[in-house]
Parts: structure tokens; sequence; C-alpha cells
């Protein structure tokens, strides 16, 4: 796998869908998310290149990286990404939520 950590990912998927889901600004943030869209979809790009080799990212077994990663990936749609092109992803999204005791972030437990 390339050099890759959550930064690579964060600032562009997350901001982004936090502009535009949160904050409900995208118009505001337009020029913004249009310039980190490029940088988003790289990052999905590294992902995807890695898990369509490997179950999980550290050693083929569930672990914090991908909690940390489905974070914020399982929403990108959210943000205006595209993941229909990221079989590989799709499959890791349900493999995590698949796991015992996994809580869905809208679920009403959560306080969101």
């Amino acid at each position: 796998m390339d050099v890759f950590e959550q930064y690579s990912h964060e600032p562009y998927i997350a901001t982004v869908r936090f502009w535009i889901t949160e904050l409900k600004k995208a118009q505001e943030y337009h020029a913004e998310i249009l310039k980190r869209r490029p940088s988003g979809y790289a990052a999905l790009g590294v992902m995807e290149q890695h898990l369509a080799q490997n179950t999980y990212f550290v050693d083929n077994r569930y672990t914090i990286a991908d909690i940390a990663l489905f974070a914020y990936t399982h929403v990108a749609e959210e943000g205006g990404y595209d993941l229909s092109g990221f079989p590989a992803i799709r499959n890791w999204i349900e493999r995590i939520q698949a796991q015992p005791h996994h809580i869905p972030i809208t679920d009403p437990c959560t306080g969101s």
C-alpha cells in the first residue's frame, strides 16, 4: 500500500461532507469543494487498491484502522462522492457494518 494515513482522507472526504450536510453551505464552499474533490477520490483510490487485495487495512484483520477510516468513508456519498466505482470499498463497508456490536451513526442511541 502506498503511504497513506487518515489525514490523506479526512480533509477531503470528511470536511467536504461537513460543509454540505452539517453546515449546509455547499454553495458557499463550492470552489473549495471542487478543489478538494480530486484529492478525496485519490484517497478512495488508494483505499480501493488496498482493499481489492486485502480484507481489512492491517494484517487482513479488523482493527482500529478500519474503524477510523470507516467513520467518514461510509458516508462519503453525503459529501458528493460517488462510491459506485469502488466495489472493494463498498464490500469493506458491508464487512464493517456486519461486525458484532456495530451501531450505525444514525442510531438514536448514539445521540446523533
